[in-house]
C-alpha cells in the first residue's frame, strides 16, 4: 500500500479534477456541483475519483443519500480553491497582458521635456487609455537608456538621435530652439538673429549630464565658436537658466515647447528667434527594438503626435 501511494502521489492532479472536487465541496451535491460547472455526473464522479487516485487519499464519504467530505478532503477543499483562484488570476493576468493600454506602462522622460510635455501626456492617457497604469521616471538620458535596456522602463520620452543599438526611435516632433536674454540685450525680441551671434554671448547652460547642454554646445560650434570661449555652467534645471538671465549673468537656449512655462514668471525677460534654418532638436519615443509592445507603441506615439498639434513645433509623420 505504502508503494501504492507513493506512485500515485507522483501524479500530478489536472485542472479539471481539482474544479470538480471543489464544485462537490462546495455544493455537497454531485448534481447540483455537475450543474454548477456545466458537466454530467458521470463524468463529475469519474474526474473526483482521478482526484483521489492521483492524491493517494479519499477526499469524500459516499452515501445513497449523501455526500460528505472527509477530514483530508475538509484541509484540500481549501488548497484546491486557493489554486483554481490562483489559476483564474493568472490568466485574468493574461488577459490584460493582450488587451492592448492596460496594465502598467513605465515612461521615462528628461527633464527638458517632462514639465512641458507630461500634461499633454497625461491628459491623453486619462481621456483614451483609461485602463492604462502610467508609471513616470524624471532622469537624465544615460539613465533612462539603462532602464530600458536592464527592463526598468518600457517607453523613453527623449531628445533624439540617440544611435544606441536595439533601441528603435518613433519620432515625435521637430522644436526650434529660441534665444532667452535679458529685456534690455540688443539680441531681445529680435526675430532674425542669426547663429553666428552665439560665438562671443555669456552662455550659460545646464550642468554635464544633460543632453540639451550637448545639443546647445553643438549649436554654438556649428555657428563658430571655439572651444576656447567660456561658458558659464551653473544650474541643474532651465527655470534656474532663466532666473540667472533675470539676474542679467547670460543669455541660454531654449526649446519652444519651455518657452511660455519658464519666460512667463519674470518680466524682464525677452525672446529672440533665430533665422532660418534655427538650431532644433527631434523628440521621439524610443523603445527596446522588438518589444513585445512595439504596436501598443505605436499607436500611442500616432495618438501623441495628434495631442501636440497645439504646441509650436514641426510634428513629424509616422
Amino acid at each position: 500500500m505504502a508503494v501504492t501511494n507513493a506512485v500515485n502521489r507522483g501524479k500530478q492532479p489536472s485542472l479539471a479534477q481539482l474544479r470538480a472536487f471543489a464544485a462537490v465541496a462546495e455544493h455537497l451535491h454531485f448534481r447540483d456541483a455537475a450543474s454548477a460547472i456545466g458537466t454530467s455526473q458521470p463524468a463529475l464522479s469519474g474526474a473526483v475519483s482521478a482526484l483521489e487516485e492521483a492524491l493517494g487519499v479519499q477526499l469524500l464519504e459516499r452515501t445513497t443519500r449523501k455526500v460528505l467530505l472527509s477530514p483530508a478532503g475538509e484541509r484540500l477543499a481549501v488548497r484546491a480553491k486557493a489554486v483554481l483562484d490562483a489559476v483564474g488570476e493568472l490568466l485574468e493576468e493574461a488577459e490584460a497582458v493582450r488587451a492592448p493600454f492596460t496594465g502598467v506602462l513605465r515612461l521615462g522622460v528628461i527633464p527638458t521635456v517632462a514639465p512641458y510635455l507630461l500634461p499633454i501626456v497625461l491628459r491623453l492617457v486619462n481621456e483614451r487609455y483609461p485602463e492604462l497604469d502610467l508609471q513616470v521616471h524624471e532622469e537624465q538620458t544615460s539613465s533612462l537608456l539603462e532602464g530600458l535596456a536592464a527592463g526598468r522602463l518600457d517607453l523613453l520620452l527623449l531628445a533624439v538621435p540617440l544611435g544606441v543599438p536595439g533601441v528603435t526611435e518613433l519620432s515625435l516632433f521637430d522644436e526650434d530652439f529660441v534665444l532667452v536674454t535679458h529685456g534690455d540685450h540688443w539680441l531681445g525680441g529680435r526675430q532674425d538673429i542669426p547663429r553666428d551671434a552665439l560665438k562671443e554671448l555669456p552662455l550659460l547652460l545646464l550642468d554635464e549630464g544633460h543632453c540639451l547642454r550637448d545639443q546647445a554646445l553643438d549649436i554654438c560650434r556649428e555657428a563658430g565658436r571655439t572651444d576656447g570661449t567660456p561658458v558659464t555652467t551653473t544650474a541643474a534645471g532651465l527655470s534656474t537658466l532663466v532666473q540667472l538671465v533675470a539676474g542679467g549673468l547670460g543669455v541660454t537656449l531654449l526649446p519652444r515647447t519651455a518657452v511660455e512655462v519658464e519666460t512667463g514668471r519674470s518680466p524682464v525677460l525677452a525672446t529672440g528667434y533665430f533665422a532660418d534654418p534655427a538650431p532644433a532638436r527631434r523628440i521621439a519615443l524610443a523603445m527596446r527594438t522588438g518589444a513585445a509592445r512595439q504596436g501598443e507603441f505605436e499607436e500611442f506615439a500616432v495618438a501623441l503626435r495628434q495631442a501636440l498639434a497645439d504646441l509650436p513645433v514641426r510634428v513629424l509623420a509616422g
